[in-house]
């Protein structure tokens, strides 16, 4: 029950939020040099300790990590999902093996994609 839940909170947020920070983005690279200049700071460069900028750069760092999480525990539940369109899996044993392994999935994949993302210097 609880993985449903999830499932449809990540696909909401990713959705929601995904399509706002998508649209952000466009909108800033539409807007010439400077217009995106302002998005890059907010989203990567705003590290000076004590300003504004510092603490937006944690949230969006949070989101960004959050937005991963999301996507990949909805991709898991997908492939769990058409798992279970082929006929398999709908053993209650299994089932909650396949519902707790889309949390470590989601987790595990998470980690693995933030640790190369920070071992790449990109944020």
């Amino acid at each position: 029950m609880a993985i449903s839940i999830v499932n449809r909170v990540c696909g909401v947020g990713l959705a929601t939020l995904g399509t706002a920070m998508f649209v952000w983005w466009l909108a800033a690279l539409a807007g010439g040099p400077e217009s995106y200049a302002t998005f890059h700071y907010w989203i990567v460069n705003a590290n000076d300790v004590g300003s504004e900028g510092w603490i937006t750069n944690i949230l969006a760092k949070v989101v960004a990590i959050g937005m991963t999480w999301a996507f990949f525990t909805h991709l898991g539940n997908g492939v769990r999902h058409f798992w279970m369109d082929l006929g398999a899996g709908f053993e209650l044993k299994r089932n909650r093996i396949g519902a707790l392994s889309v949390f470590a999935f989601g987790i595990l994949a998470t980690a693995l994609t933030w640790l190369y993302i920070c071992n790449k210097g990109t944020m």
